[in-house]
């Protein structure tokens, strides 16, 4: 012992010797190291051979003094526990998040927590806590470093435990853990929730922040790499990295009015390039990146210009059809009335398109758009015409003042004009916009001229129809024109050419029956050659639903002879009593609007020819069907709504 007490140097070539006793014979000491602690035995050790502990033990001290805070932070990795994979995935991350790397709230956090700990007094147990964590893994990264017996393996294995028994006796290192754990779990718990909070607070802010400085730099190389985006996939990519970016500090924000509306219109686009199947769009919609995407645009509305609430209205109705975005398509009609004044000729279609393909009324909004249709209606492209008004007629919405303009502008027939080929027109496509501002108004010189392919006149009439205005002088030269295409070959094995035969059809029917003093029907050779297209069961296979079905089946219990899917003219009625010319309609969830329960324009158009030849009808809506329990309930309903039409 005394030999200890007086040496003040080791070699470090001795280290590398073998032992020269056996472990039992004498005693073991530890020689504390800034990497790992090496065991020797005293028997091994010359007298010239010697270090002062008390020296080394104050240098370790020190440095774990300092490591320590450094790991808890988050600054030092001494012992490798980030995963090699996870260091080359942050090395390779975006430019967009280099500004923001310093910004990390965890870190700032970190350092408040540890400010805390201080001040409580407990510096010493973290460290303490730390310094045994990291003995535990510098003694197995020796243990698979060193090649030695499996023998001497354990035998070392079980004199470390041992030692570190020694060690650790008195301290009770796992109650003071458990001790550490529930205060800096009660203190930083807290601190932590309420940074939470402030955090999201300052992220929706941000996000939401669409005025002040910009960056027109970073705005345009955004706007560059969602156009070059090639599928909706890379662009929601783009866009959700750019988000993650502003969450994390990125000022001022490239996200933009005009980059959100485009990020979401080249979305929209990409899925209608390749096709994508509605189930397909439907789960790209649920994503959470989607989600926050489309938050973010409702929230940048008031700062979009026209074109772009037409192109994230138009996008809207592409990705989530009918059945997404219900207090989405609400706020854009709040934000859209505000600005229809600003809309040309394609927002006001896009716009009304929209709201009708997705089977959503909003009756404010469509009074003004009628308006704004009206006082521009000479600057209307034929597509643009044609979708407007099916729009209205869809939701059977009063269109008085656009029919009126129309009316008056285009009242000479020789401003009509056809054209003779296969152009189908979508009732939704839309004139791509992705620069900046709105498309300029066309002006007009002179008395514009219209020239229609076929299926926008079909479209046309059959939306006069829907609104009972087939009186009207704008739609009575559209008639006529159709008369042009009475050479032209209708085929019964094609969907398009069914579906204009099938509207012809119908609206000459509306005219023999309604208006027969306009003398504008078909001349019965052509009317033959419509008619027969027209009744193809081609594409009109009549699906019959569950709620039908259940309905017909109690419809046997009320003891009358109900005849089921009886032909009227273009019409299947459900259930009919042939004999008192009664007609039962099963209008499900396809014939009203989703939002206000309205019945729809085709379902109010059959109603109103039902009853114009002749037939008492009655219908069962689901709503009222679902609001009804039990068979029971369910057979006085439908005894309650036919009772005044059954003798």
């Amino acid at each position: 012992m005394e030999g200890l007490l007086q040496l003040n140097t080791f070699s470090p070539h001795r280290l590398l010797q073998p032992l020269l006793f056996h472990q039992k014979t004498l005693p073991m000491v530890k020689i504390p190291t800034g990497f790992s602690t090496i065991r020797r035995n005293c028997g091994n050790m010359e007298r010239n051979d010697t270090v002062d502990f008390r020296n080394v033990d104050s240098i370790h001290e020190q440095e774990s003094e300092m490591d320590w805070e450094l790991e808890f932070l988050g600054e030092l990795d001494p012992l490798g526990f980030q995963a090699p994979k996870k260091r080359k995935k942050r090395e390779q991350s975006s430019r967009l998040l280099e500004d923001t790397n310093g910004m990390d709230w965890c870190v700032k956090a970190r350092k408040m927590a540890l400010k805390s700990i201080e001040a409580r007094g407990l510096t010493r147990t973290v460290e303490d806590l730390m310094t045994v964590k990291k003995k535990k893994k510098n003694k197995k990264k020796l243990g698979k470093k060193d090649k030695i017996s499996r023998k001497s393996k354990v035998l070392e294995e079980e004199d470390a435990d041992s030692n570190e028994d020694i060690e650790l006796k008195g301290v009770n290192p796992l109650a003071d853990a458990d001790h550490l754990r529930r205060t800096v779990g009660m203190v930083a718990g807290g601190m932590f929730e309420e940074k939470k909070g402030k955090t999201m607070e300052a992220f929706v802010q941000r996000l939401s922040q669409f005025s002040g400085p910009s960056d027109r730099r970073k705005e345009i190389n955004l706007n560059k790499a969602i156009v070059e985006a090639q599928t909706a996939e890379e662009v929601l990519e783009v866009a959700a990295e750019t988000i993650m970016a502003v969450g994390k500090g990125l000022s001022p924000s490239p996200l933009s009015p005009l980059n959100i509306a485009t990020a979401l219109h080249r979305i929209a686009k990409n899925m209608e390039k390749v096709s994508m199947m509605t189930s397909r769009r439907l789960a790209f919609a649920r994503q959470k990146e989607m989600s926050m995407l489309v938050g973010i645009a409702m929230t940048a509305l008031p700062e979009c210009s026209a074109q772009g609430i037409s192109n994230i209205s138009w996008a809207l109705s592409k990705i989530g059809g009918e059945l997404l975005y219900l207090s989405e398509m609400d706020r854009v009609a709040e934000v859209a009335l505000t600005k229809v004044e600003q809309f040309n000729s394609q927002n006001v279609a896009n716009v009304a398109g929209a709201f009708a393909s997705m089977r959503h009324s909003a009756p404010d909004l469509f009074s003004e758009l009628s308006e704004r249709a009206s006082n521009i209606v000479h600057t209307f492209q034929e597509q643009e015409l044609a979708q407007v008004l099916w729009a209205f007629a869809s939701l059977h919405e009063p269109a008085g003042p656009l029919l009126e303009s129309l009316d008056n502008v285009f009242n000479d027939e020789n401003q009509f004009k056809c054209i003779l080929d296969q152009e189908t027109f979508n009732f939704n496509e839309e004139r791509v916009v992705e620069n900046n501002g709105d498309l300029a108004m066309e002006e007009s010189s002179g008395s514009p001229d219209l020239n229609f392919n076929r299926d926008q006149l079909g479209n046309i009439a059959w939306s006069y129809a829907v609104l009972g205005q087939m009186d009207r002088v704008f739609f009575s030269h559209v008639w006529k024109t159709l008369s042009h295409f009475e050479e032209q070959r209708i085929s019964e094995q094609y969907r398009e050419d069914i579906m204009f035969a099938s509207q012809v059809h119908l609206v000459n029917q509306c005219l023999k029956l309604e208006y027969p003093h306009l003398g504008l029907s078909l001349r019965s050779d052509l009317e033959e050659k419509i008619s027969r297209a027209g009744k193809t069961k081609r594409f009109n296979q009549k699906m019959t639903s569950s709620f039908q079905k259940e309905v017909a089946r109690l419809l046997v219990s009320t003891g009358l002879d109900w005849v089921r899917e009886y032909a009227v003219d273009g019409y299947t009625l459900d259930a009919v009593l042939v004999d008192q010319k009664v007609a039962l309609e099963i209008d499900g969830p396809t014939h009203f609007s989703r939002n206000s329960g309205v019945p729809l324009g085709h379902t109010m158009l059959k109603r109103r020819y039902i009853t114009a030849a002749g037939w008492k009808l009655a219908s069962v809506s689901h709503q009222e069907w679902e609001e009804r329990q039990g068979e029971f309930e369910r057979l006085d309903y439908l005894r309650e709504i036919l009772k005044d039409h059954i003798v």
